[in-house]
């Protein structure tokens, strides 16, 4: 996945650059964005805190770690079957 330009906090700015009255086209102008990111960013952070999207960032992350070690398990644990299930 391509990492953005913008951090947490940047992008929860211009949310509320445009929540205080400024026209969505302007604002994405402004900043250099597409109008697809902005709604993309409005519907993934829009109504959060700082501190809230850090902590959204900070679990996704343990979450993938989470689901990559679950994955390792269950390959060493079908791996393990089915040497078991051979007969020396």
């Amino acid at each position: 996945m391509k990492k953005s330009r913008f951090n947490e906090e940047q992008i929860i700015a211009i949310l509320r650059e445009q929540e205080a009255g400024a026209k969505t086209a302007d604002v994405c102008r402004k900043h250099g964005i597409s109008t697809a990111a902005f709604y993309q960013w409005k519907a993934k952070y829009g109504g959060l805190e700082v501190s809230e999207a850090r902590r959204l960032k900070a679990l996704t992350d343990e979450n993938a770690k989470l689901k990559k070690l679950l994955a390792e398990a269950m390959l060493d644990n079908a791996m393990l079957k089915d040497l078991n299930s051979k007969k020396w």
